[in-house]
């Protein structure tokens, strides 16, 4: 009898201890005190970086003034692949060549501000205001990646210009369900090094993180919780039949040692 129960009460343990909580799934939890009166903070415009590729569309009034600045503009539509041929790269010493234009620095600037400096370029040389001149400069898709404990991990592109953490994993299929959603790392490149940052996505809170909407080029990493390392499986059926699997050994070497 006391066999019996003690058998049991290590297979409850187990049962207990070796599936995913649905505590540890689901996101934004209202798990701590709401912080009052606290506003979301709209996203810092990015600074442009070396490596980042850019699009420049330059427009007027009338369009044969300006094929010639626009000689790389691509008339299908945008993949990763069409875009990095077609697009500016900045260079490692922060400049984007333009035809005609020449070279154009534009490292920590913000698109806009790229964009104002090739918009007053082509004012003072080549184009008067009764051109109606129109400018625009785009980041050539959100670029960011996602490693660790997702469905689809590697290097993903969104043509938006802002994207939240959620969306991100959202985009690589979710975090798995032995992925640690309290432990959420990012990883931000700056001009100086690179920044690692930590979110709980269970906590409703997260969303005042500076990590919730996302830059471009940052790296997430999703660590696995320690279920995945005792090989327990995530869910209870998974455990359970683990767990059935390791009692049926124990007995058959215990009947066998027996006899």
């Amino acid at each position: 009898m006391k066999t019996k129960l003690l058998t049991f009460s290590v297979f409850l343990l187990l049962m207990l201890t070796s599936c995913v909580s649905t505590q540890d799934l689901t996101y934004l939890q209202n798990k701590s005190p709401k912080i009052e009166n606290q506003v979301i903070e709209a996203a810092k415009p990015y600074r442009l970086q070396v490596n980042d590729v850019v699009t420049v569309n330059i427009k007027t009034v009338d369009e044969k003034l300006v094929e010639i600045f626009n000689s790389n503009k691509s008339t299908v539509s945008p993949t990763v692949e069409n875009v990095y041929f077609n697009g500016y790269t900045v260079d490692d010493h922060g400049n984007i060549r333009l035809p005609v234009l020449g070279e154009i620095n534009v490292l920590g600037n913000t698109v806009e501000e790229a964009r104002i400096k090739v918009e007053t370029k082509l004012l003072s040389d080549y184009f008067k205001k009764e051109a109606q001149l129109f400018v625009s400069v785009k980041l050539a898709g959100f670029r960011y990646a996602a490693n660790g404990e997702v469905n689809s991990p590697g290097s993903k592109v969104l043509y938006q210009d802002r994207v939240n953490i959620l969306e991100a994993l959202a985009n690589v299929g979710d975090v798995t369900i032995t992925g640690d959603r309290k432990d959420v790392k990012v990883l931000r490149q700056f001009p100086g090094g690179i920044k690692t940052y930590s979110i709980d996505l269970t906590d409703a809170n997260a969303i005042y993180s500076p990590v919730f909407f996302l830059q471009p080029n940052d790296l997430i990493y999703v660590k696995p919780l320690k279920q995945k390392s005792w090989g327990t499986g995530g869910t209870g059926k998974e455990s359970l039949a683990t767990i059935i699997t390791a009692l049926s050994l124990v007995t058959t070497i215990f009947l066998i040692l027996k006899n």
